[in-house]
C-alpha cells in the first residue's frame, strides 16, 4: 500500500484535463505510441466534439520515481460538468489526492472553485497544475496570484506545465508520488469497497468500478451491495490500463473492476458500498445518495421514428446511464412518448443527441421544466414534474420551486450587464467580491426554472464569453406560481403548458401566441390562439383562414345574391372549424425554447 497513489484530475471545462491525462499515460508507458490518440480516455465522439468528459474512466499507471522505486498510480478521471457533481464527489471519495488544473490563459473560473470545494470536503490533498503556459496569451503570474487569493493555495505549491507539449509532466508525476499520501485500510477487516462507476456490457452484464478501503476481493467471493441488499458471486476482477487486465484479486487500497453477473444496473448504484455476504462490514461508507433528476421534458417520436423505436433506444441507453429516468406519457397533441428526467441541462442535451445519433431517431422535445413541490389542502405533499399534473388552484395551499446557488465569475466591465440579467431572472444576491483588480465573484440564489431555458447562452452573450458559472441545488422555496395554458381553437395543448411566476405570465403568454401565429400555417378555417391562466384568457392572436373569392363569378345583380354566397361560405368554414384539426409544426413546439 505504501507504493500506491490514488488520484483524480479536476478542472473547469476546457482547461486541459483530458490532455494532461494523455501525457501521464504516455510518460508512464500505459499505452504504446500506436494506441495513443488525443483525449484517449474520452471514448465517445460527443465527448471529443464538446471538449468535455461525460463518463468517468480509470487507468492504472506504473511509474518509476527518481528515487528508483516503482509506484502504482491509479488515475480516476472524473466528468467535468456540474450536472455530474454527485458522480464527481464519489470519484473523489475514492482518492487521496487531486491535480487541480487551471488554464494559464483563462485563470480561476467558477467550476475551478466548485470542484476545489468538493475536493476539500473529501479531505483531498491538492496539487495546483497551471496548464497551457506555452500559449501566447498565457499569464501564469496572474493565474498564480488568483490561485493564492481565491483558492488559498500558496503559489510555491503550483507546477507550471504545458500538457500539449509535454513540458514539466515529470514534475507532476514526482508531485503525485511525493505529495499525495498512500491509501489507508486494514487488509484483514471485512471487505468494504466504494462503487464509484458502472456500465453495461452486453456479454458480461454490469461491470462495476470499485476502490477497496478494507479487505480483499477475489474471484468466487460472495459480495453484497449494501444499499439494495442484492448478492452476487464474483466472476472476474481486474484493473484498467486503460485496457482491461484480469488479475486474481484486488487488495486494500487498489482500484479496479469487478464482474459478477449483475443484470440490473439499478443494483449497481454509484456511491454504494460493496461488502462480503458472509462477513459484512459494520457500516456503509458515507456520502451515498440516490441520483435525483432535476430537469424534465417530454420526448416524442417524429417523422419515420415510432414510439417502439424510442422505447428500445431509451432502454439501451439506460443500461449505460442509470441517472436518467423515463416513463410513458400520452399527449393529445403529440401522441405517445416518454417523460424523461435528467440531472441537469447538459445531461438532457447529451441524452437527446445520443438518441438522435446512435439510434437514428427524429424527436420532438417539449420545453424543459423542473420539479415543483405542492402542499394540498389535506396537507399531502406532492412532487410534480409536468405542468399537466398540477391540480386546480382551490386544492393547493402553496407551490414551492427549487432554488440553486450560482457561483459566477466575470470581468468587472461586464458586471452591469450580468447583474441586469440575474435580476431579470428573479435572482437574489448573496455575495459580491473582487477577487483580483478586474475580476468579480458573485454568489446568487436563482430559481432553477429561470435558468433551464437559455440562461447560460445569455450569460455568455452579455459577457462576450468571459463569464463562467457553476451551480448547486440549495433548497425549495414558496413562490407565486401559476399554470399558463396555450389554447388552440379553445382546446388546451398540454405540450405548451408552463408553470411560471405570476408576474411573468402575461408577457410570456403574449410573446408565445405572437410567435406561434407566425409559425402555424394558415388553415381552411380561422384558428384562435389564446394564453390562459385557469379560466382567464390573458392574450389572444388569430390566424386568418384561407378564403376563396366566391363573388368572382357574380357580375352585378341584387345585393342579396352576394350575401347568400358569403353566408354559405361562412357556414362551411364554421363546420370545417368543428371537424378540422390544426396541424402544428415542430417549430411551434420549439417556440417556447426561443422566447427570451
Amino acid at each position: 500500500m505504501e507504493r500506491i497513489r490514488n488520484f483524480s484530475i479536476i478542472a473547469h471545462i476546457d482547461h486541459g484535463k483530458s490532455t494532461l491525462a494523455d501525457r501521464l499515460l504516455e510518460m508512464t508507458g500505459a499505452l504504446s505510441p500506436r494506441e495513443l490518440k488525443d483525449q484517449v480516455l474520452d471514448t465517445m465522439d460527443l465527448e471529443r466534439e464538446k471538449g468535455i468528459t461525460i463518463k468517468a474512466q480509470t487507468a492504472r499507471l506504473r511509474y518509476k520515481a527518481a528515487s528508483g522505486e516503482e509506484y502504482i498510480l491509479n488515475l480516476i478521471d472524473t466528468p467535468g460538468h456540474v450536472d455530474f457533481a454527485y458522480e464527481v464527489s464519489r470519484s473523489l471519495a475514492a482518492c487521496e489526492g487531486a491535480l487541480l488544473v487551471i488554464d494559464a490563459s483563462q485563470g480561476v473560473e467558477a467550476q475551478t472553485l466548485a470542484t476545489t470545494y468538493l475536493a476539500l470536503q473529501n479531505d483531498l490533498v491538492l496539487i495546483p497544475v497551471i496548464n497551457k503556459i506555452d500559449l501566447p496569451q498565457a499569464d501564469p503570474e496572474l493565474t498564480l496570484e488568483q490561485q493564492e487569493n481565491i483558492i488559498g493555495i500558496k503559489r510555491e505549491e503550483a507546477i507550471l506545465v504545458s500538457a500539449k507539449k509535454g513540458i514539466a509532466i515529470d514534475q507532476v508525476l514526482e508531485g503525485i508520488v511525493n505529495r499525495f499520501p498512500p491509501p489507508q485500510g486494514n487488509p484483514d477487516s471485512p471487505l468494504k469497497a466504494l462503487l464509484f462507476d458502472s456500465w453495461f456490457d452486453s456479454y458480461r452484464g454490469v461491470v462495476i468500478l470499485v476502490r477497496i478501503f478494507d479487505g480483499v476481493i477475489q474471484t468466487g467471493t460472495q459480495i453484497e451491495m449494501m444499499a439494495c441488499e442484492a448478492a452476487y458471486e464474483v466472476e472476474e476482477v481486474g484493473y484498467l490500463t486503460p485496457k482491461p487486465k484480469k488479475v486474481d484479486r484486488l487488495a486494500t487500497g487498489e482500484v479496479g473492476y469487478v464482474i459478477a453477473g449483475i443484470k440490473e444496473l439499478s443494483h449497481a448504484r454509484v456511491g454504494d458500498t460493496v461488502t462480503e455476504k458472509k462477513r459484512r462490514a459494520a457500516q456503509t461508507l458515507p456520502g451515498f445518495k440516490e441520483a435525483k433528476p432535476m430537469v424534465f421534458c417530454g420526448m416524442f417520436p417524429a417523422g419515420e421514428s415510432s414510439v417502439e423505436d424510442l422505447k428500445r433506444a431509451l432502454q439501451k441507453l439506460r443500461l449505460n446511464d442509470s441517472s436518467f429516468q423515463y416513463e410513458p406519457e400520452n399527449s393529445p397533441a403529440l401522441g405517445m412518448g416518454f417523460r424523461c428526467g435528467f440531472l441537469g441541462l447538459l445531461h438532457r442535451e447529451i441524452i437527446q443527441e445520443r438518441l438522435e445519433r446512435e439510434f437514428d431517431l427524429n424527436l420532438i422535445t417539449t420545453a424543459p421544466s423542473v420539479s415543483f413541490r405542492i402542499t394540498r389542502k389535506d396537507n399531502r405533499i406532492q412532487e410534480i414534474h409536468n405542468p399537466s399534473q398540477l391540480p386546480s388552484s382551490h386544492e393547493i395551499i402553496k407551490i414551492e420551486e427549487p432554488l440553486i446557488e450560482a457561483l459566477i465569475i466575470t470581468p468587472d466591465k461586464y458586471l452591469g450587464a450580468v447583474l441586469k440579467l440575474l435580476e431579470s431572472r428573479r435572482g437574489k444576491q448573496k455575495k459580491l467580491e473582487y477577487i483580483s483588480t478586474q475580476r468579480i465573484f458573485l454568489t446568487y440564489l436563482l430559481p432553477l426554472s429561470e435558468i433551464v431555458l437559455d440562461f447560460y447562452n445569455q450569460l455568455k452573450s452579455v459577457s462576450q464569453g468571459y463569464a463562467s458559472m457553476d451551480y448547486e441545488f440549495a433548497s425549495f422555496q414558496e413562490s407565486p406560481l401559476v399554470k399558463l395554458d396555450i389554447l388552440i381553437n379553445r382546446e388546451a395543448v398540454d405540450a405548451f403548458s408552463l408553470i411560471i411566476h405570476r408576474d411573468k405570465a402575461y408577457n410570456q403568454g403574449k410573446r408565445l401566441v405572437q410567435k406561434m401565429r407566425k409559425l402555424i400555417p394558415r388553415q381552411q378555417s380561422e384558428v384562435s390562439l389564446q394564453a390562459a391562466i385557469g379560466k382567464r384568457v390573458i392574450a389572444r392572436e388569430t390566424i386568418k383562414a384561407y378564403r376563396k373569392d366566391v363573388l368572382a363569378k357574380l357580375y352585378g345583380g341584387d345585393y342579396t345574391r352576394k350575401m347568400k354566397l358569403l353566408e354559405k361560405q361562412k357556414s362551411g368554414k364554421k363546420r370545417m372549424k368543428k371537424i378540422g384539426r390544426v396541424e402544428v409544426p415542430q417549430e411551434a413546439f420549439l417556440a417556447i425554447l426561443e422566447i427570451k
